[in-house]
């Protein structure tokens, strides 16, 4: 027997998440913190803790002082990165502390 309205795993997760847009932004905060490593590399994830999505803002805790200096030159092209391996606007700053 054939269905003929079959859909793909894909399309009725695209209807789930239309249907439940808190799901898909927290979704795309996990994907932010999990480009935080991919994006900028083992070396600053190792040097870098607690990090947290809240109304758009990316908070980092960095151990380093002068790592945290390199970044927060690098802001904009962080947030930019980032929003690009998310693939969505997720974050519009990042706050290091």
């Amino acid at each position: 027997m054939r269905r003929t309205n079959a859909e793909s795993i894909g399309e009725i997760l695209h209807h789930f998440y239309d249907e439940h847009p808190q799901l898909r932004q927290k979704l795309q905060e996990v994907r932010i913190r999990q480009a935080w490593g991919a994006v900028l590399g083992s070396m600053v994830m190792h040097a870098t803790r607690n990090l947290y999505v809240k109304n758009g803002i990316l908070y980092v805790s960095v151990n380093s002082s002068v790592l945290r200096n390199e970044l927060m030159l690098n802001r904009e092209g962080i947030v930019r990165r980032l929003n690009e391996y998310a693939g969505a606007k997720v974050i519009h700053e990042v706050v290091l502390r």
